[in-house]
């Protein structure tokens, strides 16, 4: 045995005791992996020779390197694990040089990798330059690869596949699967029963395309000059309602075996900066800090959330001038000793601004010294892991530190993988609406206008602000559902206005304006009947029609305060 190994054994008994008790046109090409001995997607019956059955036994198998690369979680391109056309595999070559997914695995002998989709009208965007999602089925094959690929590897642990399905305007998945609204559309129904039904139907579905971390839920606590930077991703305002809603979403999600991770820690709900650009300021003090920001969190962390997200945020009431993500005393005496976290604790992504202060190498050392178990989309694959083996080396960088990093990733991993997966058939499935459907019919708020009886009576003429075709005629065919007469021109106007809309995107000589995201747009609205569903998911606009057509009421309380309008003008 060698000395490493006995380090790692006896690191690991201490750890895991610790631990276990607390939780296109282009020409294909395809690469045989020595990590990916099965073709993508299909289902392989017996675990590598390499596979160990609990956490201490993979973590003994494994090297200086493999120890690296459980830390890290990059993106890659392509939909396929192991099949990937000439585009795709020239970016992963930029990545990590090599052609897929599976290479990629192999090579650096990744604990994780996040699928990730590019969509022009999400806040988070710009650090996904990939698409890898397309279908479920897609997905699911894509997960069985990467999954063939981890257990070729020294240890044989599962590997973690996380994903971005916040819902709203963030949601990586979006087609075939049941889209539940944005945060925002929960707390404004206040309803946490329903939250939890509709998130255990969204953890059904990821499980069943083999996702196995979400992102989410956001439990960032909205200010009032916080609103256009997280807007409608928070479930609100209000501390006490936030940290219903979050406990609700974590024990949806994990009850149907996926893990859920708490974002942005410590709160970026109180700044007017977007850390995808640079590093925001919140200036709360600490006790402000415990109020405001702290109960979402501390709910979460109860609930048994398996992961923390630290946000790239210099929170002044806690670390004046440290970005929480390489601040010790928020990622350790905090999150850890105050808060009682146990579980696994994950950088935001190392592609934004704040970030890349430091060289990937540098900048990875940082983040895993604060506190952090795992790397989210290093901007250098290759230096990020060199920079952590060179710490090694050097001693800036404790093996013990990186033995606990490890040790948490892999106890839940392990434990992730104890749930059995079901299958696609539970996608997009009644009963899966059936329960998102009672959590956008709760969500319906009316601002101004009558609360009972139709908000329209003759023709119905629906328009939108630009972009929006797919919202309006989603609309137009739910209101027909509901029995209303709807016609191109010359009804009576609903309009519908969305994330990044303005003032200019407003219809004066509107009937009804309805916001399908944050709803202070409606503030500067002329018309009569304002509505908010905060969401333009197709079950959201079939509840807002059986609102418009009088045949249902509209039980929501805005979460966010709207210029001078009440919360509700139907208490």
């Amino acid at each position: 045995m060698s000395a490493m190994t006995r380090a790692l054994r006896g690191a690991t008994a201490v750890s895991l005791g610790f631990l276990l008790a607390a939780c296109g046109n282009d020409t294909p090409v395809s690469r045989p992996s020595a990590a990916a001995p099965v073709p993508s997607g299909s289902a392989a019956t017996s675990a590598s020779p390499a596979a160990a059955a609990d956490p201490a036994s993979a973590l003994a198998a494994m090297s200086d390197a493999d120890l690296a690369g459980q830390v890290l979680m990059p993106y890659a391109y392509g939909d396929d694990a192991v099949t990937v056309d000439k585009g795709a595999a020239a970016g992963n070559q930029g990545i990590a040089g090599v052609d897929t997914p599976a290479e990629m695995i192999a090579k650096f002998r990744l604990g994780g990798l996040i699928l990730v989709a590019f969509a022009p009208d999400d806040p988070t965007g710009a650090t996904n330059p990939a698409t890898n999602v397309d279908s479920p089925a897609q997905v699911r094959a894509l997960t069985d690869g990467l999954q063939a690929a981890a257990r070729a590897l020294p240890g044989g642990a599962p590997l973690l596949i996380g994903t971005d399905q916040e819902f709203g305007v963030v949601t990586r998945v979006r087609t075939g699967v049941t889209l539940l609204p944005a945060a925002m559309a929960f707390g404004a129904a206040g309803r946490p029963e329903l939250t939890r039904g509709a998130w255990g139907a969204a953890g059904a579905e990821l499980a069943a395309m083999g996702i196995n971390l979400d992102f989410a839920p956001v439990a960032d606590t909205l200010g009032p000059q916080g609103n256009a930077v997280i807007g409608s991703r928070s479930f609100g305002a209000d501390p006490a309602g936030n940290a219903a809603q979050t406990e609700a979403a974590v024990r949806g999600l994990q009850g149907a075996g996926v893990t859920a991770a708490l974002k942005h820690f410590p709160g970026h709900g109180h700044t007017t900066g977007d850390s995808h650009d640079d590093l925001p300021v919140v200036k709360q003090s600490a006790d402000k800090w415990k109020r405001e920001d702290l109960p979402p969190f501390q709910a979460g962390i109860d609930a048994g959330a398996g992961v923390v997200m630290s946000g790239h945020l210099d929170v002044e009431g806690l670390d004046k001038g440290v970005a929480a993500t390489f601040s010790h005393k928020i990622m350790t005496d905090v999150l850890r000793k105050d808060l009682g976290f146990k579980g696994v604790a994950v950088t935001d992504a190392m592609n934004m601004a704040p970030a890349m202060k430091w060289p990937a190498g540098e900048a990875a050392v940082r983040a895993l010294n604060a506190g952090n178990d795992m790397l989210l989309m290093p901007p250098d694959l290759g230096a990020a892991r060199d920079g952590i083996l060179a710490g090694l080396e050097n001693g800036t960088l404790k093996r013990e530190r990186l033995v606990e990093a490890v040790t948490r990733i892999l106890t839940l991993k392990f434990s992730r993988a104890a749930h059995p997966q079901p299958a696609l058939t539970v996608l997009d499935s009644p009963a899966h609406h059936e329960a998102v459907s009672a959590a956008d019919a709760a969500s319906v708020t009316i601002l101004r206008g009558a609360c009972t009886g139709p908000l329209i009576t003759g023709p119905v003429t629906v328009t939108a602000s630009g972009g929006r075709e797919a919202a309006r005629a989603a609309l137009v065919a739910s209101l027909q559902e509901a029995g209303m007469k709807v016609q191109a021109a010359g009804g009576s106007v609903v309009h519908l206005v969305g994330y990044g809309d303005k003032a200019i995107d407003l219809s004066p000589g509107a009937a009804v304006t309805v916001s399908m995201d944050t709803p202070g747009l409606l503030a500067r609205a002329t018309s009569p009947a304002l509505l908010a569903t905060y969401s333009s998911s197709p079950l959201s606009l079939r509840a807002l029609a059986a609102v418009i057509a009088g045949k249902a009421t509209a039980p929501g309380t805005s979460p966010v305060q709207v210029g001078t309008l009440p919360r509700t003008a139907c208490p």
